[in-house]
């Protein structure tokens, strides 16, 4: 695997594998890697071409600066598993390489409502720091598909919309979740926990599972208080509990028949702030029934 940390370096070496005819599929992470990051870099091989990742924690996308000091690194585990699942390339830069004017005050994108909503409104600011980091990677990089996991689903959304901003024509290739056997989503944050809070954390992935089994026959109000309990029994406080439609991410009370929606789930473990989603089919029957 080669590791370029300045994206002059990385882009002489990927524009004489596209004269070869080579694709590029990227991966981009923060780091801290587990087997939901490898699981996209995976999927990139399988499709062939160039597999490239990134490593950095971009400091634009926090809200709190505590948050950002205690996010997780873990370089070396991190090259090991990226060369063990036989990823081509790493980009490895650090803040001057990305951001050589300093950190942008005024960048501003046109997100529109998906950025007045979950977490565009818990976390003010925060997706415009994931599209700037997103817009200079993808411009350092220039990749043919862009692999990105469920679990941010609404930042895939707001990538997409990233894309289409920029006039970007790469492919977006949304990956499934990647849970622990108890069904927590895979997390670069479940390593802030303790062994307590991690069986606690499951809370989340239970109350997707009872939204997902109650959603035909429920309101929105019964939904989120019978929800909120089983999360208040496992010791989180949630940020927000929400239905969506899945395409817009627009707000449900009910839903209908029509309606292919998505429950989403923002809580606290202690300091540790969790997401989780499940897309729900227009034609999933709950168990039992």
């Amino acid at each position: 695997m080669f590791i370029f940390k300045e994206s002059c370096d990385l882009q002489k070496y990927l524009k004489t594998q596209a004269k070869q005819g080579f694709s590029i599929g990227f991966v981009p992470t923060m780091g801290a890697l587990h087997e939901g990051h490898i699981s996209l870099i995976k999927a990139a091989k399988r499709d062939g071409g160039i597999t490239v990742a990134s490593i950095f924690v971009n400091p634009t996308q926090f809200n709190d600066p505590d948050d950002f000091k205690l996010y997780p690194r873990t370089i070396e585990k991190d090259i090991y598993m990226l060369e063990k699942a036989g990823c081509d390339v790493l980009y490895l830069p650090d803040v001057k390489d990305l951001y050589p004017d300093g950190l942008p005050a005024n960048e501003q994108y046109d997100l529109g409502y998906l950025e007045t909503v979950l977490d565009g409104k818990y976390r003010p600011g925060h997706f415009q720091g994931v599209c700037q980091v997103v817009n200079r990677l993808m411009n350092a990089v220039k990749p043919g598909k862009l692999y990105l996991g469920q679990k941010d689903y609404q930042q895939c959304m707001v990538i997409k919309k990233l894309l289409s901003i920029t006039g970007s024509k790469a492919e977006i290739v949304i990956c499934p979740t990647l849970r622990e056997q108890d069904g927590l989503a895979m997390s670069s944050r479940n390593m802030r926990l303790t062994k307590e809070q991690l069986i606690n954390a499951t809370g989340i992935y239970k109350a997707l599972i009872y939204l997902k089994n109650n959603i035909r026959n429920n309101t929105g109000a019964v939904l989120k208080k019978n929800a909120g309990d089983i999360l208040a029994d496992h010791n989180l406080v949630p940020d927000y509990i929400e239905i969506a439609d899945a395409d817009t991410l627009e707000l449900l009370n009910t839903v209908q028949n029509e309606n292919q929606v998505v429950a989403l789930i923002a809580a606290y473990m202690g300091e540790v702030r969790l997401i989780d989603n499940m897309i729900i089919p227009l034609n999933f029957v709950p168990y039992g029934n």
